[in-house]
Order: structure tokens, then C-alpha cells, then sequence
């Protein structure tokens, strides 16, 4: 937590929560699977809370602009950037919050604050920017209100993702999971674990056995998979092909946590190559988007391994080959339009007493 004095004297409350990587697994987590995620500190979003006589929610200069040049400004603005702005999804986590404190008989003192944000994770790159809004905003509460030693860490994924499909945001645990947690975290879901816990089993795991890893990313991703996919309800209606390739992907994980604890990286760039193959298998072209494909296949190009970050609109890279091999496909991003960038995993943000809590 980072803190300081304000000019009034009262204390500010400041929570950082970072982009995410799905390294291996996804989209397993919503069918009962195994992932491997881990958050970076080149993207990350920021919530400040300070003490206040009202309770306050900060619009974002920026990202929940009110005020146009023009009605064409608007709705290019709508346009480009959809309705979605974070003073929804502070509003969402409060409630969400303040309804588990009620229901597990936890006292809330009668304070009031003022709750704004900012943010630098890229729109529509499937880095969980909205997730890292609702993470940071939970941290905020739970030192505001003084409960962090009253609501487990395994349970803190489950609050973030109730607040934003409270808002209709479809997504799965694991991204919370990696953005509660920080750092590398192996996530097992099985259905014992969710039936019996209400959560999975999170491993928390040494980010010095990642090899370098790169993030491509578009400036402007205008094509990121409009076409509806049919895998969810495939699955449902027990489609073998979608059960059995959802299975291996959840594999894939188990694997690479093997793989990475070896620090075997020709097998890490195996399993990430697959873990694409298997998706896309899975969804279909379209379903994926003509960009997403090509971000995969500049990577591939240059013989790197290469696999969405989540569910599309930027790619984790490894390259295997070193430094020669990463200069051939920066070269290649450059040439085909895109950004790509070594990513600065960071570790878990969890205290050490919260981590002994995951111990017992």
C-alpha cells in the first residue's frame, strides 16, 4: 500500500493493481481448468481513497468525459470508446462490498470517502483494465474500513468478479485471482474445489522461473473478434470435441507449472503454441478476429511461442533464440503495425501475513 498526507491532514489511501497475463491455461478457468497467470508493471490502474464528509465517487477527466466539443465528438467518442468508464465499476465494488460485509455480519464504521482513479492499461487489449479498477478499489476498502484480517484472500477474486457482473461483464476468476494475488499463480478450478470452497486453489509461485517474456499489442484494435462464440454452450451440451480440447488446455497448465519449476522453456514455448492452437481450434477465425491472428503469426514468423494474453487483442511472446531473435521480431511488430514491449513481471502484492493465511 502506498499512503500519504493530505493537506487536510487525513489520511490517503493508494492501491495499485496491474495488467495481467493468462499464460497458460485460459480459457479453462470457466470450465472447471488450471491456468498459469502472472500481473507486470508496464500497465497498470491506481485508486485513491481519502477520508471525506460525503461519499464521494471521481469521474476520470478522461475516461468518463461528460463534456463534448460537439454531438459528431460525442458519438465519435461512443464510437471509439463504448459507454464504459471506472466511476461504475467503484460504485459496483462498493456495493458488492458493502452487502458481503452485511451478510457475514462484519461492522463497518460510519466513515465516508472520496473514491477516484486513473489508469494507463490499454483499452480493448484484454489486459483486465476493468478487473485492475475493482481490484485496487476493494484494497482501498479493506484498509479504509480496517477488515483485511476479516475477509480471506481466496475470497477477494470472488468480490472483484461479482462487482462487474453486477455490471453485465462476462469473464471468469482468473484474472482476479492474478490481480488480488500479484506476481506468478498457478489457479487450479476443479469443480471439487469450487463446489466445496466457493473458490479454487491458488499457488502462488517464484516469478524468477519466468524466462523474458514480450507483450504485442495494437494501437488501435478495431478488429478483436465481433463474432459471437458457441463454445460455452457447446460445452454445456456436452459437445465431446470442445470437453476433450478444453481438458487439454487445463493440461496444458499442469504442464507448464512443471515445465516452469524445471525452468524447461522449449517446453514452455511448446505448451503456449498449443494453448493458441487449442483456442483457436476451438472458437474459429472469426470468433478470434483477422488482428489477434496476426499478432500470434508475426510472433510465429520469427520462431517465437506465442498465445493471446486473455481472450484476445494482445499476445504474450517468448523467444527462445535470446536477444538476436527478439531484435528480428521487434522488427517484425514494427513492420506489421504493432507495439511490442518486454514485460516487468512484478511480485505478489500480498503481505507476508497474508501470505501465511494461504499456508494453513
Amino acid at each position: 500500500m502506498e499512503s500519504s498526507k493530505s493537506e487536510n491532514n487525513k489520511m490517503v489511501i493508494e492501491h495499485k493493481a496491474y495488467a495481467r497475463v493468462g499464460l497458460l491455461g485460459n480459457p479453462s478457468d470457466v470450465y472447471y481448468g488450471n491456468t498459469i497467470s502472472f500481473t507486470f508493471d508496464n500497465f497498470w490502474a491506481d485508486v485513491q481513497l481519502q477520508p471525506s464528509d460525503h461519499l464521494i465517487i471521481t469521474p476520470h477527466p478522461t475516461h468518463d468525459l461528460v463534456q463534448f466539443q460537439s454531438l459528431p465528438h460525442l458519438v465519435s467518442r461512443l464510437d471509439n470508446e463504448g459507454y464504459y468508464g471506472g466511476v461504475r465499476l467503484l460504485m459496483a465494488i462498493c456495493r458488492v462490498f458493502h452487502n458481503y460485509c452485511k451478510d457475514n455480519k462484519i461492522d463497518l464504521h460510519g466513515g465516508n470517502f472520496t473514491l477516484s482513479y486513473d489508469t494507463n492499461i490499454p483499452r480493448q487489449t484484454g489486459l483486465s483494465g476493468s478487473s485492475a479498477i475493482v481490484c485496487a478499489a476493494l484494497s482501498c476498502l479493506l484498509d479504509f474500513y480496517k477488515v483485511r484480517h476479516l475477509i480471506k484472500v481466496e475470497v477477494r477474486p470472488n468480490l472483484v468478479l461479482a462487482a462487474e457482473k453486477e455490471l453485465g461483464i462476462v469473464a471468469g476468476l482468473q484474472d482476479r485471482v492474478a490481480q488480488v494475488y500479484g506476481g506468478l499463480v498457478h489457479m487450479d478450478f476443479s469443480k471439487e474445489y469450487m463446489d466445496d470452497l466457493g473458490h479454487g486453489n491458488y499457488t502462488p509461485m517464484d516469478i524468477s522461473l519466468l524466462p523474458p517474456l514480450h507483450l504485442i499489442y495494437a494501437e488501435n484494435p478495431s478488429d478483436s473478434g465481433k463474432v459471437h462464440s458457441t463454445v460455452r454452450q457447446r460445452w454445456l451440451n456436452g459437445d465431446e470435441f470442445i470437453i476433450s480440447s478444453i481438458q487439454e488446455v487445463a493440461n496444458l497448465a499442469k504442464e507448464g507449472r512443471t515445465a516452469l519449476l524445471e525452468k524447461d522453456y522449449s517446453k514452455l514455448a511448446k505448451l503456449m503454441n498449443r494453448n493458441f492452437d487449442l483456442r483457436r481450434s476451438m472458437f474459429g477465425d472469426d470468433a478470434l478476429g483477422a488482428l489477434n491472428i496476426k499478432m500470434v503469426e508475426v510472433a510465429r514468423k520469427v520462431g517465437a511461442a506465442s498465445k493471446f494474453t486473455g481472450s484476445g487483442g494482445a499476445v504474450v511472446a517468448f523467444c527462445p533464440g535470446g536477444p538476436s531473435q527478439v531484435k528480428h521480431l521487434e522488427n517484425e511488430c514494427q513492420e506489421a503495425g504493432f507495439i511490442v514491449i518486454p514485460l516487468k513481471v512484478v511480485p505478489s502484492c500480498l503481505s507476508d501475513e497474508e501470505l501465511k493465511t494461504l499456508k494453513k
